[in-house]
């Protein structure tokens, strides 16, 4: 039995990872992972409102974290800048659980269920990003274009990362970012591609 309830925590979404992977998300219980972390159903349902918040454990904690760090951040630094290091704060601990991070998507990406509540995720977390900007001045519509922009080169450094596990996220993250002010200072470069 777990000895503390961060130690039941952490085996409950293991035993959740490994479950979803072998039998699918929809044909496993909360009864069976918490057998599988041996623990109680009731253990369960005080970590965890369902079976599907499990691989979206911590997401509270990363919502705070965002909006403090892009507060908190040098008023002089420009808003592309602000994203890509709360960002990258942000994806330490991402990159610190990389052995669950990969299946994790390979388990939401399989179940439309999850892929829609990964989806409600990213929207509300783009959303608190938005919040974050305006907290430092920044216009409510510019807030908002650039919370979406940011998040959406934020996802695409993640699936970069999951698919080539040989450079870090940290890397993935620059180059997204690098890309996406290189497109917003010369938009001809968007003529140019979309002739190739």
């Amino acid at each position: 039995m777990p000895r503390s309830g961060a130690d039941a925590r952490r085996r409950l979404r293991e035993a959740a990872l490994e479950l979803y992977r072998e039998r699918g998300f929809d044909r496993t219980t909360a009864a069976e992972i918490a057998a599988r972390a041996g623990v109680n159903e009731r253990t369960f349902f005080r970590h965890f409102p369902d079976k599907r918040e499990v691989l979206f454990d911590g997401e509270t904690e990363l919502r705070d974290a965002l909006l403090r760090t892009i507060v908190e951040l040098p008023r002089e630094m420009g808003v592309f800048a602000v994203l890509l290091a709360a960002f990258r704060k942000s994806a330490r601990t991402l990159a610190d659980n990389r052995p669950f991070a990969e299946p994790r998507w390979r388990v939401i990406a399989a179940t439309p269920a999850l892929r829609e509540r990964e989806l409600a995720k990213h929207a509300a977390l783009a959303e608190v990003v938005a919040e974050a900007l305006r907290r430092r001045g920044v216009g409510d519509g510019v807030a908002s274009l650039a919370a979406r922009t940011g998040w959406a080169a934020y996802q695409h450094a993640v699936q970069a990362w999951l698919d080539n596990p040989g450079e870090s996220l940290d890397a993935q993250l620059t180059r997204a970012f690098d890309d996406l002010c290189a497109l917003a200072a010369r938009p001809d470069t968007l003529e140019t591609a979309a002739s190739d």
